[in-house]
């Protein structure tokens, strides 16, 4: 009798918490479940882009004039707009999260709106910074360009002989498509990401509604992307001259 008891005293405990699922116990267990999956996923991510980011380092650090060379075509003004709108939609996200927490539906929908409208504009710049890239023939694989004056200009050349190792060139744009690439598929991820939780807002789904942790998580991963690329764009764009 005592355990039937307990059963119903559980079960209208679930009823007075609308925000919890039927797997947890409480709220506190659900939250804690949210961070863990979350720091766990972030921790892979990390590893991988780790290993990346190394291999770039061990990479640039034997070929330094010639990553120099390739990265004068890159342009700086996209890869620095393009970082002015994600630290933009940070704030712009970090503000949802804040109305989340305040329960201000109207708000974090609002906010979910501008930090999508960066995330497309982004991928919208590097769209364009892609085609000028892939009309120059710089990518890698057997179109890669041949002319390094045409696609360098006279940073390539000395007394009208080539001064770069082309090879470590198209390595250098492998390693740009690929990284970069790759930033832009996670950016994707968190477009579909963010449109899915303004559908549970506008919906007033109990899931958000009554716990702005989802929100946050979200948020957490919106940050990490804003962040590999806070790393990206010196590495690439930004390179020192060597001596």
């Amino acid at each position: 009798m005592s355990a039937i008891t307990d059963s119903m005293d559980h079960g209208h405990g679930h009823g007075h918490e609308p925000g919890l699922h039927h797997q947890y116990e409480d709220m506190v267990q659900q939250t804690e479940s949210y961070i863990v999956g979350m720091w766990v996923f972030l921790t892979t991510e990390v590893m991988f882009f780790g290993a990346l980011f190394f291999i770039y380092t061990l990479y640039r650090w034997n070929y330094q004039r010639d990553f120099y060379i390739a990265h004068e075509h890159l342009n700086v003004l996209m890869g620095a707009g393009n970082t002015t709108v994600l630290l933009f939609s940070s704030f712009t996200m970090v503000m949802a999260v804040q109305s989340a927490q305040l329960k201000k539906r109207m708000h974090v929908m609002g906010y979910l709106v501008v930090t999508l409208m960066c995330a497309f504009t982004f991928l919208i710049v590097k769209y364009f910074e892609y085609a000028s890239k892939i009309a120059d023939h710089l990518y890698p694989g057997a179109g890669f360009a041949t002319d390094a004056k045409l696609a360098f200009g006279e940073h390539a050349m000395e007394g009208g002989k080539l001064v770069a190792n082309m090879n470590h060139v198209q390595l250098f744009y492998g390693l740009y498509f690929g990284m970069t690439g790759l930033h832009a598929v996670h950016i994707i991820a968190g477009i579909l990401v963010i449109i899915a939780l303004i559908r549970l807002w506008y919906n007033k789904a109990n899931s958000v509604i009554h716990d702005y942790v989802p929100t946050e998580m979200v948020g957490l991963y919106w940050h990490f992307v804003d962040l590999v690329w806070i790393f990206l764009f010196p590495l690439f764009y930004l390179m020192p001259k060597p001596h």
